[in-house]
């Protein structure tokens, strides 16, 4: 009997640096080897996605490729018993999207480790509606919370505000009951970041005034940090005596141009937070949390989604910073 055949979008290589985009129909014989093969429902956009299926350099290194670094559905099979057929999970990060097929297409096979039972409380739509971007900023308010940063301490800043992570984090901190400041270069967003929960929304431009100064001005409790570079540096010198900066993306820049005045004149901690590798348990964990008291209501009810065969628009304009909240991916056949 011939393998099921499924619908997924190819990235190819067409000529060097040239690169193209098809719906194509795959057979479920030519996935890599794996314990856990998974129906997938629904899939979720983020930069990383972008990188690859643009080709950009650093994400994918092998085309044809399948991008999607999130996937939720059922399992069809797990050969070493770790989950039952028709079980819903979810599978973020690892290698997924990045050089194993991913979420872009309508079958995965991983390795059993790479999954989580979707906990109660979340549809499999929500589960990537938060994705990467919510677990990631799950796992940075949890750095907060176990550096002892509490609601109380003051002003929590969040830089790239409208981008995944970044609308999130302002979600997440303004349940918990912190004081939300988020900083942006769209000022027509202000609304809706308010509509998330952040007291005060600063420009960018604004923000980065006089930021190649040795220290400013202090402020911050904590910060969550989705840009890097200058954004970043900016954030650490600004921030409190004893304050605590979570730093989890690259955006802005890889360089982070800034010297250890705020390390060992007002004792700043610079926590680093990866959604990619971590451990199974910290993941359980967090989406629990993020299941139940985390669970980010109005990130949820403003996600925007669209059917895979739709995504080729929303590559450029992830990539511009001109997309706000989270866009869930449709596998439904065509």
């Amino acid at each position: 009997m011939a393998a099921e055949r499924f619908d997924a979008l190819v990235v190819e290589e067409e000529a060097p640096g040239s690169f193209t985009r098809r719906i194509k129909s795959r057979s479920i014989d030519e996935l890599p080897p794996g314990e856990l093969l998974v129906k997938v429902r629904y899939s979720s956009l983020n930069y990383k996605d972008a990188l690859s299926a643009l080709g950009r350099p650093g994400v994918t290194k092998n085309y044809p490729h399948t991008p999607g670094i999130d996937a939720a559905g059922e399992v069809v099979s797990c050969s070493d018993g770790a989950f039952k057929s028709g079980e819903k999970v979810i599978v973020t990060g690892y290698d997924l999207g990045m050089n194993t097929p991913g979420g872009y297409g309508q079958y995965i096979r991983v390795p059993s480790a790479w999954g989580v039972r979707l906990p109660e409380g979340l549809s499999l739509k929500e589960s990537m509606a938060i994705g990467t971007a919510g677990l990631t900023a799950g796992l940075s308010l949890q750095k907060l919370v176990q550096a002892g940063v509490r609601p109380e301490h003051g002003e929590i800043l969040v830089t790239g505000a409208t981008g995944g992570v970044g609308s999130v984090a302002v979600t997440l901190l303004a349940q918990a009951g912190y004081q939300v400041v988020a900083v942006t270069g769209k000022a027509r967003e202000t609304e809706f970041l308010t509509g998330l929960g952040a007291r005060q929304v600063l420009n960018r431009d604004a923000f980065l005034q006089n930021s190649d100064r040795p220290l400013l001005k202090e402020r911050w409790a904590g910060v969550i940090d989705v840009v890097g570079g200058p954004m970043l540096a900016a954030a650490i010198k600004s921030t409190g005596y004893g304050g605590v900066v979570t730093c989890c993306g690259l955006a802005g820049s890889a360089e982070l141009p800034l010297n250890v005045f705020p390390f060992i004149l007002r004792g700043v901690s610079l926590l680093g937070v990866d959604s990619a590798q971590a451990p199974s348990t910290v993941r359980n964990e967090v989406w629990q949390r993020l299941a139940g008291d985390w669970k980010p209501q109005r990130i949820l009810e403003q996600v925007q989604e669209v059917p895979l065969a739709q995504l080729e628009q929303k590559f450029d304009a992830i990539l511009k910073g001109e997309l706000r909240g989270r866009t869930v991916v449709n596998l439904a056949p065509r």
